[in-house]
């Protein structure tokens, strides 16, 4: 007797599976219901009908992409379409990083750099279950898991940032941490090169990172130095993380400045003897550049450093800082300050070292994407596809089934995102169709606010984000609380 067909709200037909566990590719249909995956099938092995079909044929299938390091917090809330993630495949970013947050905190002038998450506007969650709402009432095309930034609980509770925490004031802060988690975050980060974060010392990190240990959150970093104290900055992070008894996350690792190009062998020689013992993972970008905030005490003048934005001169914004100060007759340094509050691109990282890191087996993708620039860094819009077209394919760097666990399972297991990262039955429809041999990053530093090749389909909580090139207006992400 015939088979009855069963019928699904979206049937996927005809593709390659690569579901995001490191397993090898596989051929199958998927029916997904609702907002969860409810069938993997072998294609043809059963009568599979949906109310929309997906021809996913000589594509592959495999789930959304988590961008692990972001500075989303305020895009999701102004720009909810989310274009510059969608369009790449990324399904969940994670927001909060770097040690900035737009939440627990009162309207504030932001300093550097959480000015990197907007203006004055920006900061108006005095607590996370507040900016939890906000996201969920904004339906961004993205989920959202969001961390706890230090910088963010310093400036709401401090006298004098510049300094260490007095014992009340780091009550102050366990405190407001204490109710983040209970609202859903997943964790807590620093970014202790920064001066709103610098006066810290380990005993005030470790203070607040011990309440992670109970709530089953995660402690980034964007650590103490990344250039010539970035061995000494690593053993801070394995203490911190020993001591607090939590898992760690090293964020955008890199070996930044001339002088440290090829330290990567000695890094993750040291990573990989901390791993045998504690919970450390990683993340990393694409690319030789970074971006952040444009001071004066970050101007090297034996890099490139590209302006990013500028609020007193919008008109720099684009053009290199030696040649701004060529113009103007001054130093970098001086051009710095007359152009801040301003953004910068560096390229400070050695193109072997950057290869080595993608490489290194439990390196994650984040794209570390500033939203808010007005010529920003490409990775804002390609750092997934160039993974994947580029050093995957084309470079052969690793096999791409390794790639998008990168991006996927690896992310959620060290996040602990439930029934995300994996694309199996029960887990939820966040999925992306690409076509592996065009996937490509097209964003440049000279055009960086460009879609990627190759994307065809993405779908989040079993809905349609973007398709034939295009953000859809049906948006169904949410908040994810912590588990």
């Amino acid at each position: 007797m015939p088979v009855e067909p069963t019928r699904y709200d979206t049937v996927l037909r005809g593709g390659i599976l690569i579901d995001g566990t490191g397993a090898a590719r596989r051929a199958a249909d998927i029916g997904i219901s609702g907002d969860r995956v409810v069938r993997v099938a072998p294609p043809g092995s059963e009568a599979m009908q949906g109310t929309e079909e997906i021809d996913a044929t000589g594509r592959i299938v495999a789930p959304g992409f988590i961008d692990v390091h972001t500075h989303d917090d305020n895009a999701v809330l102004r720009t909810p379409d989310m274009a510059p993630k969608v369009s790449q495949g990324v399904t969940t970013v994670v927001v909060g990083n770097c040690g900035i947050s737009l939440a627990p905190i009162a309207p504030v002038d932001p300093p550097p750099p959480m000015n990197l998450l907007g203006d004055r506007t920006a900061f108006r969650f005095t607590r996370m279950a507040d900016y939890a709402a906000a996201v969920d009432a904004a339906a961004p095309s993205v989920n959202v898991a969001a961390l706890v930034g230090h910088s963010t609980l310093r400036v709401g509770t401090m006298a004098d940032i510049t300094g260490k925490a007095s014992p009340a004031e780091i009550d102050a802060m366990r405190a407001r941490l204490e109710d983040c988690l209970a609202a859903g975050a997943i964790g807590f980060s620093t970014g202790l090169w920064y001066k709103t974060n610098v006066g810290a010392d380990i005993d005030e990190v470790v203070a607040l990172a011990e309440l992670l240990s109970d709530a089953g959150g995660v402690y980034t970093t964007h650590m103490r130095d990344e250039h010539d104290g970035v061995l000494d900055s690593l053993r801070e992070t394995f203490e911190t993380g020993n001591r607090a008894q939590v898992p760690v996350v090293i964020s955008h690792h890199k070996c930044a400045g001339p002088n440290n190009w090829g330290r990567s062998t000695e890094t993750l020689a040291m990573i990989d003897a901390a791993r045998a013992h504690q919970h450390v993972a990683l993340d990393a970008y694409p690319y030789v550049a970074g971006s952040t905030v444009l001071e004066p005490y970050l101007v090297d003048p034996e890099i490139r450093i590209s302006v990013s934005w500028s609020v007193p001169h919008p008109e720099m914004a684009s053009r290199d800082l030696a040649d701004i100060a060529g113009e103007w007759g001054c130093s970098q340094q001086e051009a710095a300050e007359r152009l801040r509050p301003a953004g910068g691109i560096y390229f400070q990282m050695d193109e072997a070292d950057m290869r080595r890191i993608l490489s290194y087996a439990p390196t994650m993708i984040g794209s570390d994407g500033l939203p808010h620039d007005t010529h920003p860094h490409p990775r804002l819009w390609g750092t997934f596809p160039r993974v994947l077209g580029h050093f995957s394919r084309d470079e052969g760097l690793f096999d791409l089934e390794q790639a998008v666990h990168k991006m996927t399972g690896l992310s959620a297991a060290n996040f602990n995102l439930t029934d995300r990262g994996v694309l199996r039955e029960g887990a939820f429809a966040d999925l992306v169709v690409f076509d592996a041999e065009t996937v490509a990053d097209t964003a440049t530093f000279d055009d960086p606010i460009q879609p990627a090749a190759g994307i065809d389909c993405v779908m989040v909580n079993g809905t349609v984000a973007w398709a034939d090139g295009a953000a859809r207006t049906g948006r169904s992400g949410r908040f994810i609380r912590r588990a």
